[in-house]
């Protein structure tokens, strides 16, 4: 999805103007999603159509390579390892600029304890986004379904932002919602579930979920992010917003392991499940 955000980056030049009203920079960003959506599928399409003209297998190929182009779960774990080295090895001002490269929030003033927090929920968040949603709607709507649930989600990072220009971003932060709704619950129902695999309070994964997913301003991220809270048994908090888990204290170096087994155990077991909806369905 690299070539889709080198395309939005562009787009912005002459979509995108400080000055709009809020209907025209809406307007502007409904283009855009529309725009984002027709290149990915023509893409898809013609690689596909070339592929099978090619030789079958060559078709059977080009469909894993857009399938495994939509999930980030290795350079999601390997961010994570990186944080914990650059923590190790040069403290809070080495774990601030490994932040900046997993997450959009301020580093500024962070200690390792909450740039650890800071990481574990961007891989509790992310084990949804990067993995079960796009596994998700490969279940629903085939490659087509999830090249678009990538295109709506990597266009939500990158516009969806809230401030003066929020309206250019509102069509892809609300389609990016509804997208997440289902997956981002089955995840809570994965990290349950590795985590008790691992050991964890499974139980109390879950009461912290529902005690506090919706605590985050996001209808989604609170909840793989608050159960992995509970099932880690630490405090995760974004100052000035929310604090999930406030009876814990924050992560430390322990914990941040576990999180790391959490999210790669719950990415395996999501994988098998789709699998499994896979080979019932087709």
């Amino acid at each position: 999805m690299v070539w889709l955000g080198t395309g939005v980056r562009q787009s912005q030049r002459w979509l995108f103007r400080p000055a709009r009203e809020p209907t025209q920079q809406l307007v502007a960003g409904v283009f855009l999603v529309l725009v984002g959506l027709a290149a990915s599928f023509g893409l898809v399409w013609g690689g596909r159509t070339f592929a099978a003209w090619l030789h079958p297998l060559a078709a059977s190929a080009t469909e894993l390579f857009f399938i495994q182009a939509c999930f980030a779960l290795r350079a999601l774990l390997e961010a994570g390892a990186r944080m914990e080295q650059a923590l190790q090895e040069g403290g809070a001002l080495a774990g601030r600029a490994a932040l900046m490269h997993l997450c959009s929030r301020s580093p500024e003033g962070l200690e390792p304890p909450a740039l650890r927090a800071a990481t574990i929920e961007s891989l509790a968040e992310n084990t949804s986004d990067s993995v079960v949603a796009p596994l998700f709607w490969l279940v629903a709507g085939g490659v087509y379904g999830m090249v678009a649930y990538r295109v709506i989600n990597t266009l939500d990072a990158m516009v969806g932002y809230r401030g003066r220009n929020e309206y250019f971003g509102k069509a892809s932060a609300r389609i990016d919602d509804l997208l997440n709704w289902v997956p981002a619950r089955l995840t809570v129902m994965f990290l349950l579930l590795a985590g008790r695999l691992l050991g964890m309070p499974a139980d109390r994964g879950w009461h912290v979920a529902r005690a506090d997913a919706r605590l985050t301003a996001s209808p989604n991220a609170g909840w793989p992010m608050a159960t992995a809270a509970g099932l880690l048994g630490v405090r995760l908090e974004k100052p000035e917003a929310y604090v999930l888990g406030a009876r814990f204290p924050l992560p430390d170096p322990s914990a941040f392991a576990r999180g790391m087994q959490l999210t790669r155990l719950a990415a395996w077991f999501s994988a098998a499940a789709a699998l499994v909806a896979l080979a019932v369905l087709r």
